[in-house]
């Protein structure tokens, strides 16, 4: 099938080059920002691939109407919003660009631990309230700690490679084997429970890691520990968590992301009253909150566009379609 004849929707807006380059490349774009989930599944038989961030949930009933559908590329890390089995079992090839945006969460999370561990934040708003507080601002340094990172794919080892220079020791625990490297050494999860006195997350959201840090994972840790979650917000207990910092297992946590997402990332569930955990969260002055941001930068934004782009076409050269 020559490339003119392949057409693709796009379900979100995206950096311009995405478009562009396709075009380019020959493809034909079409673009639909708007109209509902049922709608699209109406004309999704039209259409070879799909550009897509979090709008909806590609699930088995829209796959089944997508009967054209040769590939579903995400503009973004992860892939839990699409039944990625039964896709692949319709022969369906599946794109993500966590290469993309690897960089920024790497940074962010930098950027969150540093401002927890050493107040930033609380001094910040005390300053402006016209208070001076030296001795009740005084934070902790990294040099000499063990950070530990749970999930050692594109986003741990950019936190790792972050980490040199700061005179840490690195630890990482991943379900696949053989994956540390120069920068952390790969060790079992009980280890890193004894050893670790900073935690970061860089995993998926899967049935294996939901609710995973939980009151047991959490006191499982021999000393108390900062906690960072650029991952998945369902990973996370929140109530447990919040148990946690209350008791001072947890000694501050950087949050970019919260269970009460909606899955589009875009919104939070939460409408009228506050779930007690959150409320906690929201006043908690050894809690730093950013809204889902930690790969959201200017760069990552093109960045991403890239990589899914340079994706679909060499699917394309390799005549995977």
């Amino acid at each position: 099938m020559p490339n003119q004849d392949i057409k693709i929707l796009h379900l979100d807006s995206n950096h311009p080059l995405l478009w562009e380059q396709l075009e380019q490349a020959g493809f034909q774009n079409e673009a639909d920002f708007s109209s509902s989930k049922t709608e699209i599944e109406a004309k999704i038989h039209h259409y070879h691939g799909i550009v897509i961030r979090s709008r909806f949930k590609i699930d088995k009933d829209f796959l089944d109407k997508a009967t054209n559908l040769k590939f579903i590329a995400r503009v973004g890390a992860g892939l839990e919003s699409i039944d990625c089995d039964y896709a692949e079992a319709k022969g369906i090839h599946l794109i993500a660009a966590p290469e993309g945006n690897r960089n920024a969460v790497g940074e962010h999370a930098l950027g969150m631990l540093l401002s927890v561990m050493n107040k930033l934040n609380r001094a910040d708003r005390l300053v402006r309230e016209g208070k001076w507080i030296r001795e009740g601002n005084r934070g902790y340094e990294l040099e000499g700690k063990t950070v530990g990172l749970i999930g050692y794919g594109n986003m741990g080892k950019s936190f790792a490679k972050k980490l040199r220079g700061f005179d840490v020791e690195v630890l990482c625990y991943d379900i696949l084997p053989n994956v540390g490297d120069a920068n952390a050494k790969q060790v079992s999860l009980s280890e890193l429970q004894a050893q670790a006195d900073v935690l970061s997350l860089h995993i998926p959201w899967t049935p294996e890691t939901d609710k995973m840090v939980n009151a047991e994972f959490i006191n499982a840790f021999a000393k108390p520990f900062w906690f960072v979650n650029t991952s998945r917000g369902k990973n996370v207990v929140t109530d447990d968590l919040v148990a946690a910092l209350e008791s001072g297992k947890i000694l501050g946590a950087g949050l970019d992301v919260l269970e009460y997402e909606k899955l589009s990332f875009e919104n939070l569930f939460i409408d009228s009253e506050k779930p007690k955990a959150f409320e906690y969260l929201l006043q908690a002055e050894n809690v730093l909150l950013t809204p889902h941001i930690a790969g959201w930068t200017f760069e990552s934004h093109e960045k991403l566009a890239q990589t899914i782009v340079d994706k679909i076409v060499q699917l394309r050269i390799t005549n995977c379609f």
